[in-house]
């Protein structure tokens, strides 16, 4: 178990703050420790590889990246402006909300074992359950992500040695727009999903699971919410420890830093808040990166239920 886990455990909250731990790592990996929800949640392993943006970008920009043999290409979707009128871009998703949504999207996917996910009340019960406010600004928010993740065109490029993966796939082929009554905006939502044949299949195969204690702990942080992805499917993997260089992260986790020395004093803290929320990680942070060690997985590998 890491440091601030011991200290917690030995001290309690106010001993890891004493001990000059940051407090929005005490308060992630107190709340996480103090969580008896046993429940998964589960993300394709490309998603580990290659992630969203964090911040919005233009409508009409799409969004690519690619990390050594797999490569995301996420191109913005239109909606009309009315029933004869021209199309309008409405961007690609970004950010914690978007992560959130296809988290829900890929979990109940696996859990019923089909490609028809319901939204609407089911995916506002499950925001709330990991403590994402759905009133609001927020609703506004969700609702916006959800109509990004359904209208682009979102695949992924895996190729090489003996990967297996998506060749020019969406990861939605359909989607069921309903007016919202119950904000009463008369715009529409999102109601029911379906994922595409080729990523539904791909999830089944090669999906990570994760704890929802975790998610719930860093739920509001992309950036956490991707290295806690990275680490569940990297560190129990590995033969031997292995140095990840900054030039490498910063490819991975730094598209947005001009420099890598500005990637290098950032993103530390996001690591650091997904390590809080998974005790068995050992990684070390050196000069030249950081040094990951084979650890056992946030989730044993033993059959456990979902909700």
């Amino acid at each position: 178990m890491g440091e601030i886990h011991n200290l917690i455990e030995a001290r309690g909250r106010a001993g890891a703050l004493d001990a000059g731990i940051e407090r929005s790592f005490v308060e992630a990996a107190a709340q996480y420790m103090g969580d008896e929800d046993t429940t998964l949640s589960f993300a394709y392993s490309g998603w580990a590889q290659c992630a969203l943006p964090h911040r919005r970008l233009a409508d009409d920009q799409p969004w690519e990246i690619s990390i050594e043999r797999t490569r995301l290409v996420v191109e913005p979707g239109r909606k009309p402006r009315s029933e004869e009128g021209p199309l309008d871009f409405v961007g690609v998703p970004f950010g914690a909300h978007a992560r959130l949504i296809l988290l829900y999207l890929q979990t109940e996917a696996i859990r019923t074992g089909s490609r028809e996910i319901e939204l609407g009340r089911s995916l506002r019960d499950w925001l709330s359950r990991i403590g994402v406010s759905v009133g609001g600004k927020t609703a506004k928010l969700v609702k916006d992500q959800a109509e990004r993740i359904s209208r682009c065109r979102l695949t992924f490029h895996i190729q090489g040695g003996k990967s297996v993966g998506l060749i020019n796939q969406s990861i939605m082929d359909g989607a069921l727009f309903v007016e919202d009554t119950e904000e009463g905006s008369g715009k529409p939502m999102l109601s029911m999903a379906r994922l595409s044949e080729g990523f539904f299949e791909q999830l089944q195969k090669h999906p990570v699971p994760l704890e929802e204690a975790a998610i719930k702990a860093i739920n509001n942080n992309p950036g956490a919410l991707d290295c806690y992805l990275w680490l569940a499917y990297r560190l129990h993997a590995l033969p031997a420890a292995k140095l990840v260089t900054w030039k490498a992260l910063k490819a991975q986790f730094g598209c947005g830093y001009r420099e890598v020395y500005h990637f290098k004093a950032r993103w530390p803290s996001a690591l650091k808040l997904a390590l809080a929320v998974y005790p068995d990680a050992q990684v070390d942070i050196v000069d030249e990166g950081v040094i990951l060690k084979t650890s056992r997985p946030p989730v044993r590998p033993r059959v456990q239920s979902i909700r």
